[in-house]
This record gives C-alpha cells, sequence and structure tokens, in this order.
C-alpha cells in the first residue's frame, strides 16, 4: 500500500496553512516580483502555498516509499571507513541520489544559484519526515544549514562559487566545531588558522573530533585566527574542501543513527578562507549555525517520535492478550494518547518556532541589502531576533526530551519483543537517545533561552493569545492558563530576587519548563480556534502539564534549597 509522509499527517499540512507564514513569504519572495525573473517562482502567496504543498507531497511519498523501507539495511550496514575514505551505506547512497535526482538538496538557497528559496518552516516539514523515515539521513539532508550559512555570509565569490555546487548534490557539507577538549565550550577551541603573509593564504592545524559528515566535501571550521587569544574573541569561521590534508582519522561506533558517518579528524595545513569577518566565528557565525541546528535536531526528534508512535499503535492494534488488542486496555492506550498529545503539542512549538526564524532572516536580509533602512523594518528584525532566540532552544528541549520518552513509551508498549531487532522500534529507541545530547544537551538549552525568559520576551505573544475569543470550553481552560502565566511571572520575579547566582542556575530549568507549559497551552488553544478537533489536544496537554507545572511553580518559590545545601555530602 502506498504511504506518503507528508498526506497522511495533517497536522503537516495545518501547520503549513498558518496565516504567520504569510508575511516572510512575501518578503522572501520580494513582494511575488521574483516571477518575473524566474520560470518557476510564485505570483502570489496562493500559488506559493500550492507549490510548497506539491513539493512535501512528493518529499513525503519519497520517504514513504523509498527512504523508510531501507532505513533498517542502513542501520545494519552503517557507514564504513578504509584507508581514510568514508564510505556510506548502500541504502543511504540511493537515498542521497533521491532527493538530489528530486533537486531537494538546496532548499532554501536563492534560485539564482538553482535553489528553491523555500523558507525554514516548509524546510522543516522536509527534515521531519525525512527524519521519520530514518533518522540518520536528516544527518545528512539537514546540514543544508552549511549551505545557508555560506549564503548569508560569505562573499560573494565564495558564494558563486559553493552554492550551486549545493544545489545540484555535487557538494555536501559540515560543520566543523567540537574538539577533543572543547566539546560544549567553544570559546575553548584550539585549532589553528594561520595566515601565510607571503601568499596571503589561510592554514588549518589541529584536530576535530563527533563531526557529523566530516567526510563531506566542504567544511566550516570554527579555528583560533587571532595568536595568543584564549577565549571566543579570538575565533573566527573558515571554509575548506576535503583534501590530502584533510585526514579522517576514525569514524565513531556509535549506540545509533549509523548511517551518518561521525568523524575525527586532522587538519594538516589545510588551505581555507576567512568566512565573513575575523574574531566573529563564535560570537556571529556560529550562533547562526547553533540556531539552524536547534530547529533540525528538533525535527530529527519530532520525526522519530512520529515514527515510534505510529509504530506503537500498529503493533498495540494488532497484539492481542487475554482475549482483546491490548490498545484496548486502559494503561496502554493512555500511554498512546499521551504520547501522540506530547507530538502534536512539540509540533505546535517547533512550527512557532520557525515561523519566527523565517521573519528574523527575512529581515535581517531585507536590512542588510536596504539603500537606506526603514526605522520599522529594523525594529521587526530586532523584536524577531529576541523571539527566535528563545523559541529555538525551548523547541529543542521540549522536541528531544519528549522523543527519547515516547520511543521508551513505544518500546514499552512492544514488550519484551519490541528490545528485539525484529521491529522498528528498537532502532527508533536508540536514533532518539542522541538528539538531547548533541548540538547542545537540554541542560543547554535551558542556558541558552533563560535570558530571554527572565526578560518575559514571549510575555507579549502570550497576552495577545490570552485575548482571544475563545468560548465554552476553550474559554475555560484558557482561564487555567492564565493564572499559570501569573504563577509564571511571580515565579521569575521570585528566582530573580534572591540575587543567588547558583539558586538561579538551579531553577533555570525548572523556569524554562514552565514557560514551555504556558506557552505550548496557549498555541494549542490558538490552533483549536482554526481546528475545533484540536480542543481535545489542548484539553489533555494541559491536564498533564499543569500539575507538573504546579510541582515546579512550588519549588521555585519555596526556597528549599536542599540540593545546594548538600549535594557535596550526598555525592561524596
Amino acid at each position: 500500500m502506498a504511504v506518503n509522509f507528508y498526506t497522511d499527517n495533517p497536522d503537516l499540512r495545518f501547520e503549513l496553512h498558518n496565516p504567520a507564514l504569510q508575511e516572510s513569504v512575501a518578503l522572501r519572495e520580494e513582494n511575488f516580483t521574483h516571477s518575473e525573473k524566474f520560470a518557476d517562482a510564485p505570483e502570489d502567496y496562493a500559488d506559493a502555498l500550492d507549490s510548497y504543498d506539491k513539493v512535501l507531497t512528493m518529499v513525503g511519498e519519497l520517504c514513504g516509499e523509498m527512504i523508510a523501507p531501507r532505513a533498517e539495511g542502513v542501520d545494519q550496514a552503517g557507514a564504513s571507513l578504509d584507508q581514510g575514505v568514508v564510505s556510506y551505506a548502500p541504502g543511504t547512497r540511493q537515498n542521497l541520489k533521491n532527493l538530489t535526482d528530486a533537486q531537494l538538496m538546496g532548499v532554501m538557497l536563492p534560485r539564482q544559484y538553482g535553489g528553491l528559496n523555500m523558507p525554514v518552516s516548509v524546510y522543516t516539514m522536509m527534515t521531519e519526515m525525512v527524519s521519520r523515515a530514518d533518522a540518520s539521513l536528516q544527518n545528512l539532508f539537514g546540514l543544508q544549514d552549511i549551505a545557508e550559512t555560506i549564503n548569508r555570509f560569505g562573499s560573494d565569490e565564495q558564494k558563486a562559487r559553493y552554492l550551486p555546487q549545493f544545489c545540484t548534490g555535487e557538494a555536501d557539507g559540515a560543520m566543523a566545531l567540537t574538539e577533543p577538549e572543547a566539546g560544549s565550550d567553544l570559546q575553548n577551541v584550539q585549532l589553528k588558522a594561520h595566515l601565510d603573509p607571503a601568499t596571503n593564504q589561510w592554514r588549518l592545524n589541529g584536530m576535530k573530533r563527533f563531526i557529523t559528515n566530516g567526510c563531506a566535501k566542504v567544511l566550516l571550521v570554527l579555528a583560533r585566527s587571532e595568536e595568543g587569544s584564549k577565549d571566543g574573541r579570538g575565533l573566527s569561521m573558515f571554509i575548506c574542501e576535503r583534501g590530502p590534508g584533510l585526514v579522517v582519522r576514525r569514524i565513531e561506533d556509535k549506540l545509533g543513527i549509523h548511517g551518518s558517518p561521525t568523524c575525527e579528524l586532522q587538519f594538516n595545513d589545510v588551505p581555507a578562507e576567512l568566512v565573513g569577518q575575523r574574531r566573529r566565528g563564535l560570537t556571529r557565525y556560529v550562533m547562526s549555525l547553533m540556531n539552524g541546528a536547534r530547529i533540525a535536531i528538533s525535527a530529527q526528534a519530532l520525526g522519530v517520535a512520529e515514527a515510534a508512535c505510529r509504530e506503537a499503535l500498529k503493533y498495540a492494534g494488532e497484539r492481542e492478550q487475554f482475549g482483546r488488542p491490548i490498545i484496548k486496555f486502559p494503561p496502554v492506550y493512555e500511554m498512546l494518547v499521551r504520547d501522540r498529545v506530547s507530538i502534536a503539542a512539540t509540533r505546535a512549538l517547533l512550527y512557532e518556532a520557525t515561523r519566527y526564524v523565517d521573519l528574523r532572516d527575512m529581515y535581517e536580509e531585507t536590512n542588510q541589502h536596504a539603500e537606506t533602512r526603514d526605522p520599522e523594518f529594523v525594529k521587526r528584525e530586532k523584536k524577531y531576533t529576541k523571539i527566535a532566540s528563545v523559541l529555538t532552544p525551548l523547541a529543542k528541549a521540549m522536541a528531544t526530551e519528549m522523543a527519547n520518552q515516547v520511543a521508551y513509551d513505544s518500546l514499552q508498549v512492544h514488550g519484551g519483543t519490541g528490545y528485539m531487532r525484529d521491529f522498528p522500534v528498537e532502532r527508533l529507541y536508540r536514533d532518539a537517545r542522541i538528539t538531547n545530547i548533541y548540538e547542545g544537551t537540554t541542560q543547554l538549552q535551558y542556558v541558552a533561552a533563560i535570558g530571554g525568559v527572565v526578560q518575559r520576551i514571549l510575555e507579549p505573544l502570550m497576552e495577545q493569545i490570552s485575548h482571544l475569543p475563545f468560548e465554552g470550553k476553550l474559554r475555560r481552560l484558557a482561564s487555567r492558563v492564565d493564572t499559570a502565566r501569573e504563577k509564571l511571572n511571580a515565579a521569575v520575579r521570585h528566582v530573580e530576587g534572591r540575587g543567588d547566582s547558583e539558586y538561579f542556575a538551579l531553577m533555570s530549568g525548572r523556569l524554562c519548563e514552565m514557560e514551555i507549559s504556558v506557552f505550548v497551552g496557549y498555541l494549542l488553544l490558538r490552533d483549536a480556534l482554526r481546528d475545533k478537533e484540536k480542543t481535545a489536544v489542548a484539553e489533555i496537554f494541559l491536564q498533564y502539564r499543569l500539575p507538573l507545572f504546579e510541582m515546579l511553580y512550588h519549588t521555585t518559590t519555596s526556597d528549599n534549597v536542599a540540593v545546594i545545601d548538600n549535594h557535596e555530602e550526598i555525592l561524596g
């Protein structure tokens, strides 16, 4: 039976048709004047949506009919290294060819380079579907952010040279950030970049580790360009190509996502070019890369959760115990209902985040290229940048923790059978585990988000939603969320008011989770106004999250610091 990962998931079409997408699409298409220069450019917003819908349908078919059936073989074969050359699994090579033949390797890039010029929101839907089919493939398909970074910060010559190669699939990319002694602490990066004054050529020397797709043709590399510097202000971003001086020393033997090679790299006088300005590698360019990576991994986690939950639903409907399918037992169907609601809630947060990322990117680009900057556009860029900077880490925290829980529950539904390799859920369980670790652990997402939470960046958005015309059950649910928001604001004031940095750090994760509960609650209620069938999702989400919220509220406002006072005694 034909399976299409787009048409079988109405939530994706619901998110595509969110009216909030229109503003960024109009900016991206320069008020649809692109249609005068490019035959495939949309003439208006309705035409753009129709184009997105057609492409998503094609991606959904590829994922359901070709990529997903190969996932088990890819997991078993994995990537391999022989005499410094990395080879993908046969299924991965076929998948990449299918995506390239479908012209899907330059989704967000401008049309003048051969790209599709589509928004982040649409690209994220693609990565969610690809991840549902094969999470490891997303780590290759999802690295289109490398090309997007070159597009945003590279020189005209760099863009003209590299971007067409990405669009045709001739080039693939990797971001080389992590080092053996510098994991999440990127300020401690030691790989050296030396400028030869005689030739004006930069050379890279050092080691990188845990580099996803480190065998790529084109790498963006964070390196120390300022001799004697010790912190992030001495780091710059470079672009280099695979060549004799760039050695893949090993690929990691991982728990999951076997189709994606994770490489240890040695740079031996590798020629490179500076991207953008010196000394802004970490503070400007890596931060942009990391924001894109957070969105990509959130979509990856969401896709894995969607796949795992569907496997559990299928198995629970077929597996009989005591004379009836196990899906008829309340403890089982409650678990599955909770997971379906968690997936829907996470999807609402993720695509809210992508819409603000789209707005931020488009206003930033518009302002950069304007001969005279419109003060209103500058104001909007700053506003959307702040919102996106909060939503992206919150989305990653929620999506990746959710994916791990859903994968856990799905394996539990399968019972002992799920622990065997006979069913896909075992692979999905392993694949999910990395999502809340790489591109910043959940704990680091809290660190990234807490500033915006304390500044109440999302408060105006929540206030606006709270005044929507909710009636009946939705009004009663909205009143409960309003009350929770008041408590959230009180909790933030309390934690800040203590003036204790260690206590603040301890409570940051709790405040972020409270923010997620309230903000997503509002999003689901807003969605229910567009689709009444989503009322049940909102109600069940709040039924589970508000008791958790209350517990976190009492913890953050009780001044109980037993963990701080006694941690040394407990830990020895």
